[in-house]
C-alpha cells in the first residue's frame, strides 16, 4: 500500500498540503494507519512504535515475515487488510481540507504529550477542527457523567466547569448529552478553553442536537478525534475515545453515572495514576458519584451553599457516591471494587 500511496501524484499532493513541514511517505503512513486500524490498536501501536509508522506500515501489508500462525499478527491483519485502501487515505485528507481540520502527528508543538502515557494504545494521529494550542494548557481537567442526567447532576457538572474553567483551566470532554453538554457550556459560559473529543470524525455533529455547542467549542476550543473525516460513531469507539479523555485531563471528574456507564470507563483508564484526595456534598439531592485521579486542579473550587468539599488525604483511588441524603464513601483499586468506609 506505501508504494502505491507514494507513487500517486495526487495523494502525495494532497499530503504535502495537509503537513508541508512533513514527509509526504510519514504522513501518508500515519494518516493510512488512521484509516486501516481502529482506535487503540496495541498491535499497531507496538509495531510502530518499533518500526516507525512507514515501515510498520509495509511489515503489516506488504511483508510476507508474518504468517497466519502467528496468532496476533494474522488476526491484526485480518483486521487491516480489507481496509487497506489508497483511495481511504485521500478521502481522509481531502475531507479534513473540506472542514478546515488540521492534522497532528507526535512530536508537533500541540502534540499533548500526556497521550504518549498510553504507550501502544496511544493515537498515531489527531484530526482537529478549532484551536490545537488549548490542548497543551499546563491545566486540564475530563469531567464526564451520564448522558440521561438529573438536572442537579448538571448543576454539579457546570459548577465545577465554570469554576475551572474561569481560572484558566481547560475542560475535556465527550461532547455528548447530559453531564458533557454541561460542562462544556459552563467552559463556555466563562469564556474558557474546553476540547470535546468524538467518537467518530471531526466532521459528523454527533449527537446531531449538539451541532450549535460544537460550533461554540470550535471557536473557543477545540474538537478532536483519531478517526478519519466521515468515521461514524460507534459503540467501540466510544469506549476507545474515553481513554483519550482519561489522558488528556491531569483529573478525571465523574458525575452521575452507573457501575457498568462508559464514564466510568474514562474513569478506569486512570487506574494506577495517585489519587489522594475526595469530594462530598452534605445535602445531595439524587445519587452522583464523583472520581478525581488528581487533586491539584481541584483545589481552586469555592465551597458552595449545598455542600462543602473536603481535601482530605487519603491512598489510592477514591470514587465519592452520594445517595439521597447519605453519604458512602468507595475506596478503591478501581472502580467498582472496594469498600464503603
Amino acid at each position: 500500500m506505501m508504494d502505491a500511496l507514494l507513487g500517486d501524484t495526487e495523494i502525495c499532493a494532497a499530503a504535502r498540503s495537509a503537513r508541508p513541514e512533513s514527509a509526504a511517505a510519514e504522513t501518508l503512513a500515519r494518516v493510512g494507519w488512521g484509516v486501516i486500524a481502529e482506535p487503540g490498536d496495541g498491535v499497531a501501536g507496538a509495531l510502530i512504535a518499533q518500526l516507525g509508522a512507514e515501515e510498520a506500515m509495509r511489515v503489516a501489508l506488504d511483508d510476507s515475515r508474518f504468517t497466519l500462525s502467528d496468532r496476533v499478527i494474522g488476526e491484526a491483519q485480518r483486521r487491516w487488510r480489507p481496509r487497506a485502501r489508497p483511495r481511504s487515505v485521500v478521502e481522509s485528507l481531502q475531507g479534513a481540507r473540506e472542514v478546515g481540520a488540521r492534522l497532528l502527528l507526535p512530536g508537533d508543538a500541540e502534540w499533548p504529550e500526556s497521550l504518549d502515557d498510553l504507550g501502544d494504545h496511544a493515537p498515531v494521529l489527531l484530526w482537529v477542527r478549532g484551536d490545537a494550542s488549548r490542548l497543551t494548557m499546563p491545566e486540564r481537567v475530563s469531567i464526564v457523567g451520564a448522558r440521561a442526567a438529573t438536572g442537579y447532576g448538571e448543576s454539579v457538572a457546570a459548577e465545577f466547569a465554570g469554576d475551572l474553567a474561569a481560572s484558566g483551566t481547560l475542560v475535556v470532554s465527550g461532547g455528548a448529552y447530559g453531564i458533557d453538554g454541561a460542562a462544556h457550556r459552563a467552559a463556555l459560559g466563562v469564556g474558557g478553553g474546553t476540547v470535546a473529543f468524538l467518537a467518530g470524525g471531526v466532521d459528523r455533529a454527533y449527537p446531531a442536537g449538539h451541532q450549535q455547542l460544537f460550533e461554540r467549542i470550535q471557536t473557543s476550543g477545540a474538537m478532536v478525534s483519531e478517526l478519519p473525516c466521515g468515521a461514524a460513531p460507534t459503540k467501540w469507539r466510544f469506549l476507545a475515545r474515553n481513554r483519550l479523555i482519561a489522558a488528556l485531563g491531569m483529573a478525571t471528574v465523574v458525575v452521575e453515572a452507573g457501575w457498568r456507564s462508559g464514564s466510568l470507563n474514562t474513569a478506569g483508564q486512570t487506574v494506577g495514576l495517585p489519587l489522594h484526595y475526595h469530594w462530598h456534598s452534605q445535602d445531595v439531592v439524587t445519587a452522583q458519584s464523583v472520581w478525581s485521579s488528581d487533586p491539584r486542579p481541584l483545589r481552586g473550587l469555592r465551597s458552595g451553599q449545598r455542600g462543602r468539599r473536603s481535601m482530605d488525604p487519603l491512598e489510592g483511588p477514591v470514587c465519592v457516591v452520594a445517595l439521597a441524603g447519605s453519604r458512602q464513601i468507595v475506596y478503591a483499586n478501581s472502580p467498582g471494587q472496594g469498600s464503603v468506609l
